[in-house]
């Protein structure tokens, strides 16, 4: 029922934000220019992209002081090399948000990619090129972009944390806390997750060697975890909701599923135990599922973690978008586009760990399918 109502509400979200953007087109038509280029002053789908793609800075917000936009953020190191120019290090702040060029290189921006009328297929807002003293593009420059950009950043922060946490816990029981009295605090709050992928994903796929592939288990369930909290964090990047991030984690997984087969895994795929009619059509989808398995693991992931940031950041532009075309309409908006945030945002905790907990979970069932020919050998011999 409750699934059912959360469907409803989407699907009214969505239609009121489709008709709002098609609404607000038609009045930009029939208004005169100056108007109609305040109402396009913001960008939905700019706002969007800019949120789940990559970048050189953490931007949290702006405002307007004179008339002039004064961006708030972070600035991140940036690292060029050239085989021209050689190496080429400062801070992407030095760029002001893709307005000046630094070093012979420029930060490409949607305002920049249209006024250089550059490919969007081969060039994407973001990206760093390098420019000719005249300050237009130079692709005779070959360059090699090595800067930590915020998905960088972030992971070496969630990876720290869970450094950080783990030991603090095992520095915990190493003291003797917790062993023989209840856990408290965030030692109380982790043994419960830990032991729940123990018990419950690790043993019954696993079986016997689940001590074996339990710290690689339990690791990528909290990176995941981590990373996916993190990025409900304002002005942080959705680092799971990167297809370069899941595609790593998949490939790592398809890595040990590969290693931990035997020659029952490989029998069954090359030669299956089904009729020799059907092994032509058997054996060729059997070698494809080798590969979707960490495909969908690869998938899975990253749409689930794309979708709420995308419907969060929707339900706010109807704020924007309203506000554009009155402002009474916006403010009366506000509180509702508001509840519906919050409630999402809600959500999307759970998501974080739902979405922690079922990669793990198909990656310790792919592992344990790799040699599950050991157990039957074990009942054979019993």
């Amino acid at each position: 029922m409750l699934l059912r109502r959360v469907k409803c509400l989407l699907g009214v979200t969505f239609s009121l934000f489709l008709m709002v953007i098609s609404n607000t087109s038609i009045a930009q038509e029939n208004e005169d220019s100056v108007v109609a280029k305040e109402k396009r002053a913001f960008d939905v789908s700019e706002v969007i992209f800019g949120h789940i793609s990559d970048g050189h800075d953490f931007h949290f917000f702006s405002f307007n002081s004179g008339g002039v936009e004064h961006p708030v953020s972070i600035p991140l190191p940036v690292i060029l090399y050239s085989p021209q120019r050689g190496v080429s290090t400062f801070m992407s702040s030095a760029f002001h948000h893709g307005e000046k060029t630094v070093e012979g290189y420029a930060l490409l921006t949607d305002h920049n990619m249209k006024e250089w009328k550059l490919d969007e297929k081969k060039y994407h807002s973001g990206q760093i090129i390098a420019v000719n003293e005249n300050g237009a593009p130079d692709a005779g420059i070959k360059i090699y972009d090595f800067s930590l950009t915020r998905n960088v950043v972030q992971m070496i922060i969630a990876l720290a944390l869970l450094v950080w946490v783990m030991l603090f816990i095992a520095k915990k029981y190493k003291k003797g806390e917790g062993v023989n009295s209840a856990p408290k605090g965030i030692q109380g709050f982790m043994e419960p997750i830990i032991t729940f992928i123990r018990d419950d994903v690790a043993k019954p796929n696993l079986g016997h060697k689940y001590e074996k592939y339990l710290p690689y288990i339990q690791t990528v369930f909290f990176f995941i975890l981590i990373n996916s909290l993190v990025a409900l964090i304002p002005g942080s990047a959705n680092v799971a909701g990167n297809i370069a991030f899941t595609m790593l984690l998949a490939l790592i997984a398809f890595i040990v599923i590969l290693f931990s087969s035997n020659k029952h895994f490989w029998k069954h795929i090359f030669w299956p135990p089904v009729p020799h009619g059907v092994k032509a059509i058997l054996i060729p989808v059997e070698i494809l599922g080798i590969f979707t398995k960490p495909f969908a693991l690869m998938i899975r992931l990253f749409a689930n973690m794309v979708a709420g940031h995308i419907i969060i950041i929707c339900l706010i532009s109807l704020i924007f978008i309203f506000g554009a075309l009155n402002n009474i309409v916006g403010y009366a908006v506000s509180p509702f586009s508001v509840a519906f945030v919050i409630f999402i945002y809600f959500i999307e905790l759970l998501v974080a760990f739902l979405q922690a907990y079922i990669f793990a979970m198909l990656t310790a069932v792919f592992i344990g399918q790799a040699f599950e020919g050991e157990h039957h050998e074990e009942k054979v011999h019993v």
